[in-house]
């Protein structure tokens, strides 16, 4: 009869050991999904921050360059205006990867237009410049929403 009973206490030891596990394991799940979460809600933050930090910093470069053409200072507005579409010029050739939409996209085209016409006349250190930069910002500013 003793034989019969230490089978049966190694069983519901086991048993015992496997119930202990699965709850270990339902823990561990129930502290980690909340943190997955959380990391996912981190992670597309930081996406839609540095999104707009790249919007920002293209905005500033033409912005500084229409102040500083207004101000007469011609070579640091034409160092402005260059960033300005080499930094425009990077986002639309990464397609769907940039910080611009499709639509966007297209309506840049119309900015890339007027890019040597723009650098030469502040190269040439015109004062027309200053206007013409206004202009390109508030077409910027349209067309970025």
């Amino acid at each position: 009869m003793s034989e019969n009973i230490k089978p049966a206490a190694k069983s519901n030891k086991l048993r015992r050991l496997g119930i202990y596990l699965a709850l270990l394991l339902v823990a561990f799940l129930i502290g980690l999904v909340p943190m997955w979460i959380k990391g996912r809600q981190c992670v597309n933050d930081l996406t839609e921050s540095q999104r707009q930090l790249k919007l920002a910093r293209i905005e500033n470069n033409l912005s500084s360059a229409a102040i500083y053409s207004r101000k007469g200072d011609y070579e640091v507005a034409r160092q402005g205006l260059s960033k300005f579409f080499t930094s425009l010029r990077e986002e639309n050739d990464k397609g769907e990867d940039s910080v611009f939409n499709s639509t966007q996209r297209e309506g840049l085209k119309t900015l890339f237009a007027t890019r040597d016409d723009l650098v030469t006349l502040v190269a040439r250190s015109d004062p027309t410049s200053a206007d013409r930069l206004s202009e390109l910002f508030l077409s910027y500013k349209k067309l970025i929403g």
